[in-house]
């Protein structure tokens, strides 16, 4: 099967920085933030060769790859993977319920 491309929404995107930046101030470094932009980096491209090997959600379409504390929740497509949101998995989960609901 072809690779998919790897595309963010505008949510997700926002997501991840904001996951970033906290830990950039956090910690006065960048170093653990440059370590996950590679981690990510690679499982969105673990992803994009093998999109099913994640379990599905109960959310319509939208699978769920887990990285320790973190998740990214995805939509395959035939040409594309979506990534609809990067979870921090210590956060209230009904925010999450929220953002994927608007996605569906």
């Amino acid at each position: 099967m072809a690779k998919r491309d790897v595309i963010w929404t505008k949510t997700a995107d926002l997501q991840f920085v904001g996951v970033l930046e906290y830990w950039v101030i956090r910690n006065k470094s960048t170093n653990y933030s440059k370590k996950l932009v590679k981690l990510v980096s690679r499982k969105t491209n673990q992803i994009s060769q093998k999109p099913f090997i994640y379990k599905a959600t109960d959310f319509k379409s939208i699978r769920v790859a887990s990285m320790g504390n973190f998740s990214i929740y995805y939509k395959v497509t035939d040409e594309q993977i979506i990534i609809v949101a990067f979870w921090d998995n210590r956060q209230d989960p009904q925010k999450l319920f929220k953002a994927l609901l608007s996605v569906q």
